[in-house]
Formats: C-alpha cells, structure tokens, sequence
C-alpha cells in the first residue's frame, strides 16, 4: 500500500479567486500569491492519485491565521473524506491563539472524523510552540483524541524558497520536549533534526516524533534517505510528496531507486503510515 501523508487541497473557490484570499492571510501569501503556484481541488487530487498509484493520500490543510479561514477549509476536507473515505485521511487546521474558538473548531473537526492537527506553522500564525498556556488545551484534546500533530519545518541554514520559515530545529526540540505524548511529524524532514539524533538526549526525546519527506528534490540529495534510516530508523520516516508543489510519483521513483533494503523502502512508502494512522 503507497500512502501519501502529505498533500493539500483547497476549496475551488481559492484556486478560482486566489486574488480575493491574498491579503487576507500570512500563509496564503506565502504559498500562493505567485500564480503560478498550483493549486488543487479534492477531485483532482483522487484524480492524480489514479494516475500515478497511490492508494490513500493524507490532506493537509495550511497555517491559517484566520479563525474563520480554518473553519472555511476545514469544512472542505470534511466533505472531501467524506466523499472519498477509503482514499483520503483527513487532518484539520486551527490557530491557537483563537483560544476557546480554537478548542470547539477542534472539536468539531473530530466528529467530522479529521484524525490529525496540521500543517500548522507558528512563524505565519503568530503562536509560540512552546508556550504551554496557548498549546496545551489544544494538544491535551489532541492527546486524548489520539490525534497527529503535523508541523511545518525548516532549515536554518542554506538556500531560501517561498514557504522556508523560521521552524527550525531548535523550536522543533523544545517543542518536542514540552509536549512527550504527543504524536508529532514533522515536514520536510524536521529541518534536520533527525541529524542531531546522533546525540543520545535527542534520540531519546524523539522517540514520539516522525519525519515526512515532502517536497525532498528541492532540499537535500536522495542520500537524505539512508543517513536518516541510519540514524533514526527507516520506521520514523513517511513518505510525503506536497502535492500539488511536486508530484508524488516523483518521490516514490526516488525512494524505489535507491540502494536500501526492500523492508525499508516498504516502511517508507506506505507501512509506516499504516501503523500510525492505525489502517487495517
């Protein structure tokens, strides 16, 4: 089973008047004010799914800082893994800072059957990761829902791109270390975090933490691969396209053309998400 855990659709209101959103949200602009930024409807998604081979897709929504443009979005993933309930996985998104609004948005994504929180990114949204009043109603409800906590990452160091933020390994640490319970991933391989693993302490602290591999053409070589399976394990690593930003047969050519054991590229490419996400 291929399982994609790391797309985004938008509602076709967006992709139709992306003009009319521009301005209204720091995260919009940063992803999508350039047209010729992709974006894509549920149907599309399903339809490219077909295409290039993959089984189920996990959609993300994005870092809105906009109460009201979560629940707008939110509702539209609601209604697409209801469309599609055995090809897509749900993951809703909130702005903490909206408070008890934030909390009863969360909720409500939960009983529309959403089993993840994600692709939050503090640096648009304004929140501090590691500020336990704003986080840990939130992550509480999380915990007790079994919910995934998907962040946005960075790396603070080489070339710059549109989206590349400020996430960076250090907040993603302390993150980590305040909230143990939680279920994290992280984006675009932690920034490098899974690299400081080589330390002990940080091996231990991530024992609750996943790492995606979305958009990896534009950031490391394929070696990126195999270092982190040495390192950390091939079991924390889940394939992640960022669909429609890249393809997703992209990725999967990559990982099915490099020199690791077949258990691992399985691990990767669907196994891992299997086990996490709890499919049968």
């Amino acid at each position: 089973m291929i399982i994609d855990f790391h797309t985004h659709i938008l509602p076709p209101a967006m992709k139709e008047d992306r003009d009319i959103y521009t301005g209204r949200d720091p995260c919009f602009n940063v992803l999508y004010t350039d047209p010729k930024a992709k974006i894509v409807t549920v149907d599309e998604l399903v339809a490219n799914m077909d295409l290039e081979g993959i089984d189920i897709s996990v959609v993300l929504n994005i870092g809105w800082s906009d109460h009201e443009l979560c629940i707008e979005t939110n509702d539209y993933i609601m209604d697409a893994i209801a469309r599609y309930p055995k090809r897509l996985v749900g993951f809703c998104s909130v702005q903490p800072l909206a408070g008890d609004k934030a909390l009863a948005e969360l909720q409500r994504c939960i009983r529309g059957g959403m089993i993840g929180i994600g692709e939050l990114r503090c640096d648009t949204q304004g929140f501090d990761m590691s500020d336990r009043a704003t986080m840990e109603p939130i992550l509480h409800m999380a915990v007790e829902n079994n919910l995934i906590f998907l962040t946005h990452s960075s790396e603070p160091v080489g070339h710059t791109y549109p989206g590349k933020g400020t996430i960076t390994p250090d907040i993603l640490y302390r993150f980590i270390q305040e909230f143990p319970d939680l279920r994290i991933v992280c984006a675009h391989w932690g920034g490098g975090l899974p690299f400081y693993a080589l330390m002990p302490e940080v091996a231990n602290a991530i024992a609750n933490t996943y790492f995606d591999t979305a958009a990896t053409p534009f950031l490391y070589n394929s070696s990126i691969f195999k270092h982190v399976a040495d390192i950390i394990g091939a079991d924390k690593i889940l394939f992640g396209s960022d669909y429609p930003l890249i393809t997703q047969k992209r990725i999967i050519n990559i990982i099915q053309s490099l020199h690791l054991p077949q258990e691992y590229k399985d691990m990767i490419i669907g196994g891992n998400a299997r086990r996490i996400l709890s499919l049968d």
